[in-house]
């Protein structure tokens, strides 16, 4: 392997420091990851979850009782950048239906219930700015739908879908003024499940 000369900093490094840096024989960088893909962003404290324990997701299309989490971006300066959810049934539904991703541009949501749990991924960081609920009205209805899972209606004890983990990979990004939600593809009746959102915070 051939060397991409940087600066050679002993000890620690400062944001902006070089390193050398290895390449291969065609040029391309040679990458490892260390400590895990999200352990940059956890330990500088931009890395959030939100959890919400939900009965019955509605439809993407209805603004009322959206959700979740339902993840509104009241913040100026940050956009909120979509990681990955994960979910577990509890209760089946009695209506087949897609879980998914939907957003568009809202007002501050009316009619919320607090997000069931929230935190930092740096443990005792600073809340993100922007705000999970568990469900909420917002002002428009989503303007689209990504649907990343399914929702049957066979008996829990045979059903295989178990815990789920999607992982999103930052294709969606909440500007200020937007919200980003689980939703369905159509009313789940009798469902309740655990949906986490997992998210970052970027500068506009």
């Amino acid at each position: 392997m051939r060397l991409i000369t940087g600066n050679n900093v002993a000890g620690g490094l400062g944001d902006g420091q070089g390193i050398d840096q290895r390449a291969t024989r065609m040029g391309a960088l040679v990458a490892d990851t260390l400590g895990g893909r999200y352990q940059e962003l956890a330990s500088r404290g931009k890395l959030f979850v939100a959890h919400a324990i939900v009965t019955a997701p509605v439809i993407y299309s209805t603004a009322a009782g959206t959700g979740g989490p339902l993840l509104y971006n009241g913040a100026t300066t940050t956009n909120a950048v979509l990681l990955g959810v994960g979910f577990g049934v509890t209760t089946v539904t009695t209506v087949a239906a897609a879980l998914g991703i939907t957003g568009g541009p809202t007002t501050a949501p009316s009619s919320t219930t607090a997000i069931d749990s929230r935190s930092n991924c740096l443990l005792g960081g600073a809340a993100s700015g922007a705000t999970p609920y568990r469900i909420g009205t917002v002002s428009a209805a989503g303007t689209f739908f990504f649907p990343f899972a399914h929702l049957h209606t066979g008996a829990l004890t045979t059903d295989t879908a178990g815990v789920q983990w999607f992982d999103l990979g930052g294709m969606f990004v909440v500007p200020p003024g937007y919200f980003a939600s689980v939703a369905a593809s159509a009313t789940a009746s009798t469902t309740v499940a655990s949906i986490s959102m997992l998210y970052t915070e970027v500068p506009v």
